[in-house]
């Protein structure tokens, strides 16, 4: 029986080029250079060189090493450091929202990405741009094949026709063989206002990418799993995936307690991490606190935080690496 509601046609849209669109992150003027050799920063914050060295030791042991993130990381133009880790095998899986496949997308086709929500939203045109339509394409015929979202668009972008494709993390992580895992939310992102969207496609798509992303997980033990700026997305999607990999553990005699979780974000926590919040506070709601720096190491696991930008953490942790496996 359908539904006894009015639903919204898409077909009434109006949407329109890229090239019409006032973009707050370019790189195209500039070419690929924008993009240059990662650089070493002077100095590193203790929690991020502890971090460096358990990735390291769970490279050698073939432990899991999660990086999960926001959209404001790529937002940020930290691909470089995050592709020179992938190559060096320091993260084995990466775990994105809807949102990093539109700037990695969008990054990879025009060399720029980010549009104002101020500007457009004022006259309805926020979101509705042709090409980044594209994606729903890529995601349906992806699907059609049993691929994962994160694994059709990066295909998509390192075997297609993208004059940027340098800047892409999807593209360089499909050449390596890394799992990248889109986690979505229908509603949330741009691609699903466009009248192509197949929210049948992207469902599939999305939940054998939290699939993946679970048998991940089960190589968790004496590995690290990392949050960038996701506040929902990523301790969610790991909580959910943590409980089904230590439930199949727990039949076949093994345990997934003794690992290391680190969240990087701008909350103002207080030094001491390691117990919750109070309820009722606000600060008990900020789930990266309570879901992976507390609850999910609390029987064998340790925890780190760091309150800084992106675009400060991630070039550290990338110069402790870079010490650590000897790279100038």
């Amino acid at each position: 029986m359908p539904t006894r509601h009015r639903l919204f046609d898409p077909s009434r849209l109006r949407l329109k080029p890229l090239g019409q669109r006032a973009h707050d992150l370019d790189f195209a003027p500039a070419g690929c250079a924008a993009q240059a050799i990662p650089t070493c920063v002077a100095s590193v914050r203790p929690a991020l060189a502890t971090v460096a060295t358990r990735l390291a030791a769970a490279k050698a042991s073939g432990s899991a090493r999660v990086l999960m993130m926001g959209a404001h990381v790529l937002r940020s133009g930290l691909q470089p450091y995050l592709v020179d880790m992938l190559r060096s095998g320091f993260i084995s899986q990466v775990a994105v929202n809807g949102a990093c496949v539109i700037h990695d997308f969008e990054l990879a086709l025009i060399g720029a990405t980010t549009e104002s929500v101020a500007r457009y939203i004022k006259d309805g045109q926020f979101g509705l741009w042709t090409e980044t339509g594209r994606i729903n394409d890529i995601v349906a015929e992806g699907n059609a094949e049993g691929l994962g979202l994160g694994e059709a668009v990066g295909r998509a972008i390192a075997t297609g026709d993208y004059p940027h494709k340098k800047l892409s993390l999807l593209a360089a992580a499909w050449e390596l063989g890394v799992p990248v895992t889109v986690h979505v939310g229908i509603g949330q992102d741009i691609t699903h206002q466009h009248p192509n969207f197949d929210g049948a496609a992207y469902g599939a798509a999305s939940h054998r990418d939290f699939l993946i992303f679970a048998a991940g997980l089960e190589r968790l033990e004496g590995g690290v799993v990392m949050n960038f700026g996701s506040a929902v997305m990523a301790p969610e999607v790991y909580l959910k995936a943590l409980a089904m990999v230590r439930n199949v553990a727990a039949q076949e005699g093994r345990e997934i307690r003794r690992f290391t979780s680190l969240v990087c974000d701008l909350h103002d926590l207080p030094e001491d991490t390691g117990a919750e919040a109070p309820k009722g506070s606000a600060a008990y709601y900020f789930r990266p606190w309570k879901t992976m720096l507390v609850r999910t190491v609390a029987d064998g696991g340790e925890s780190f935080y760091c309150r800084a930008r992106h675009d400060q953490s991630i070039p550290e942790l990338w110069t402790a690496l870079a010490k650590d496996s000897g790279a100038e």
